[in-house]
């Protein structure tokens, strides 16, 4: 039996090596603070015999603070290397470990505008490049335990408000002219700027911001109207971009976006890879002008639009589109015409609808005529998706993923009618579907479960079936587990 020596750890080998290494430091601040004397004819001459004062005081602050002799690089390179939960505290151990915290930060939320105006900010944090100017914008008071919180922003409000209309007045928001001070003090002290999410700025508020941060690829824009998107246009480099105009409940109709700015931002950012359109008002031409200058788009996102009836078919000029996402929309579009004029995205891979209305059925089937293509549908806490409704998206032949989740309307048999359709099915994901039921399920249905490469069954917490197939690694293995009449012993059988 050989035992290996024990490996010493960091704090015994520092012990082991402090005199060595405090007589090297000493040894170097003692030259530095030896005087030096040369007389007028005569060379230099050193004295060799400092007082014992100094040398005490030399010595007791090279133990005390021993990275004083490091440079700010090396010192950056070691604070740069621990955890994040320990990095917050190092502000306190010296000013200039303050100053040295502030410059590894790249990300920040303002909260107090004049700490943007006063230079205070990138003073104090030189080397940003991702800024939420949001809640700074609000005008609200930071001590108040009143929070208004929607789902695009949250900020505090005082208990002197009344009226159920308060939040439209236009004295919460800072005026466009502060707004774009603002900016421009933010532009000149950051030229590596990326990320940028402000209200109510104008279009020269976006100009000075284009000109002095040519870097910027991402950029979220509340209150945006037409006007505004002039001045982006001058941002070429941008690949992300959210506009978010009118939120009902939120702020006002007098800022939106329509075909006239749609077609300037598609003119003037042709390299944006995700466009998000929130509150935004439109139809076929501004959709047709993004698809035909932004060529490297891949995601859109449409979150409640205004968009005019007929917009639909103009989703087929975006020849690269991989991704297209519905968010909280009353509707898609009630009269998207008819069906050899809708075209279709040949790239698109997957198509994403969350608390939306789907109440027509055309409308409904002209988007999966569209989107025949994809792979992917998700359904998620969608308004009157029934039966007749979801049997429309039998037309996406070449679906390998579905995900239902909180479609209570939808039953066994309506879910049955369309995947049975599908024959490249892989995955299948349903959860809090209320009137899909275990014991509905037929043998060609429970058949097809066996097949799946990834499943996950949990209509209620009165399923069965997710309980059943617990541990049996069916998931995982699909077929290859299964015996021909294996299907027999799951429920509803």
């Amino acid at each position: 039996m050989s035992c290996s020596p024990e490996k010493p750890n960091q704090n015994s080998i520092w012990l082991k090596n402090k005199k060595a290494l405090n007589h090297v430091l000493f040894t170097m601040r003692l030259r530095s603070l030896t005087p030096k004397n040369q007389t007028q004819n005569g060379p230099l001459t050193i004295n060799p015999q400092p007082t014992c004062k100094i040398q005490d005081f030399t010595l007791i602050n090279l133990v005390s603070d021993k990275t004083s002799l490091l440079s700010d690089e090396i010192l950056l390179n070691i604070i740069s290397r621990l955890p994040k939960s320990q990095r917050n505290s190092n502000f306190l151990v010296s000013k200039r470990w303050l100053n040295l915290q502030g410059r590894l930060m790249r990300s920040i939320k303002l909260l107090d505008w004049d700490f943007l105006i006063s230079g205070r900010l990138l003073f104090r944090f030189p080397n940003l490049i991702h800024v939420d100017l949001v809640n700074g914008c609000l005008i609200s008071p930071q001590n108040s335990g009143i929070v208004c919180t929607h789902k695009i922003v949250s900020f505090n409000v005082g208990s002197d408000i009344g009226g159920k209309d308060w939040f439209l007045d236009e004295r919460f928001v800072l005026n466009a002219d502060e707004i774009d001070e603002g900016l421009r003090v933010l532009a000149n002290g950051c030229p590596n700027l990326r990320k940028l999410a402000v209200v109510n700025t104008s279009e020269m508020g976006l100009l000075s911001l284009a000109e002095e941060c040519p870097t910027l690829q991402e950029l979220e824009l509340h209150m945006c109207d037409d006007q505004v998107l002039r001045g982006i246009a001058a941002c070429h480099n941008l690949q992300i971009l959210r506009l978010i105009g009118i939120v009902e409940g939120f702020y006002s109709y007098s800022s939106f976006v329509s075909d006239v700015g749609l077609t300037i931002l598609a003119q003037g950012c042709k390299r944006l890879v995700k466009l998000e359109l929130s509150g935004c008002k439109g139809s076929y031409e501004g959709i047709k002008a993004i698809g035909q200058c932004c060529q490297m788009l891949e995601e859109l996102t449409l979150c409640d639009h205004r968009m005019e009836d007929g917009w639909l078919p103009a989703l087929s000029y975006c020849e690269n589109l991989k991704t297209l996402r519905f968010l909280s929309c009353k509707r898609i579009d009630c009269n998207p015409g008819f069906d050899e004029h809708l075209g279709c995205c040949p790239t698109l891979d997957s198509v994403h609808l969350e608390k939306c209305q789907l109440r027509d059925k055309k409308t409904l089937r002209a988007l999966f005529i569209v989107c025949r293509d994809v792979r992917e549908i998700v359904l998620k806490n969608c308004w009157g998706l029934d039966d007749d409704l979801f049997s429309t998206a039998s037309i996406c032949r070449r679906l390998k993923f579905l995900s239902l989740e909180g479609c209570s309307l939808l039953t066994t048999v309506g879910l049955e009618s369309a995947i049975i359709s599908w024959k490249e099915l892989q995955s299948l994901k349903l959860i809090s579907c209320k009137n899909v039921k275990d014991s509905e399920a037929s043998p060609p249905l429970s058949s097809l479960f066996t097949v799946l490469k990834d499943l996950k069954w949990k209509p209620d917490t009165k399923s069965l079936l997710s309980s059943n197939l617990t541990g049996t690694g069916m998931a995982s293995r699909g077929g290859k587990f299964f015996k021909k009449n294996d299907w027999k012993s799951l429920p509803g059988a």
